[in-house]
């Protein structure tokens, strides 16, 4: 296996399916299922989880943005705990650590108990963004797998890599099999936000960015599969 320990970062709207908002149990299933095979395999774990099937950038633009982005992390709470629900259905042990004080639903967050819960194998799911506004959580995504010591983040999206421009848009739109933190950021390409990317480009954590509803990609990239995009140094 190219890595023994990652972070799997998921939007909120993957969580909603072909709803479009809330929670699409089915889709938690499946995802718990790519989730069990990766622990069966010795893969250790962490996720992050948006909060977009609850509460959206356009929802917020009336709110204060301390108060929206306070919104949007008790949103991914709400996402940790279903998801933590879907993955004790199929057998894995799953906790759910929060930035922000949830004591009655989730624990707070201290990095050496997470990182000690991994090591027995537990799927940790961190909720609550980075704890503070101004900050998404493909920020959070980045600075847990760097808690963590994970060896790389996995992304899903709904497209099957990085393009040079919107693929839904444009049919000539050109794939990359690989590409450089500061390609990424010179050419604004919608991967993570430049937060994100530059913590990764400093501490030299490659990003897979892989299609979400392809069955069995993360474990296949694993197995050194030429999947989706990675994004690295060089």
């Amino acid at each position: 296996m190219l890595y023994n320990k990652i972070l799997l970062k998921l939007s909120g709207e993957a969580f909603s399916g072909d709803k479009g908002h809330g929670i699409n149990r089915p889709t938690l299933v499946s995802l718990a299922k790519e989730i069990k095979s990766l622990v069966d395999s010795g893969i250790k774990v962490a996720v992050v989880i948006g909060g977009g099937n609850f509460w959206r950038g356009r929802d917020a633009e009336n709110y204060d943005r301390v108060t929206a982005d306070s919104i949007g992390m008790i949103a991914t709470v709400m996402n940790g705990l279903a998801f933590r629900d879907v993955l004790q259905s199929e057998g894995i042990s799953a906790r759910v650590m929060s930035a922000v004080e949830v004591p009655r639903f989730a624990e707070i967050l201290i990095i050496p108990k997470a990182r000690a819960y991994m090591e027995n194998g537990d799927v940790v799911i961190f909720s609550g963004g980075t704890g503070t506004p101004f900050f998404s959580t493909d920020t959070t995504a980045a600075l847990r797998a760097l808690d963590i010591k994970a060896q790389a983040i996995f992304k899903a999206t709904l497209v099957d890599g990085v393009y040079d421009k919107d693929p839904h848009k444009f049919n000539d739109a050109v794939k990359y099999d690989s590409i450089t933190y500061m390609q990424v950021l010179q050419n604004r390409l919608a991967v993570m936000d430049s937060t994100a990317i530059s913590l990764c480009m400093d501490n030299k954590l490659p990003i897979h960015i892989f299609n979400l509803d392809i069955p069995g990609n993360i474990i296949n990239i694993l197995k050194g599969q030429l999947i989706g995009t990675i994004v690295k140094e060089n």
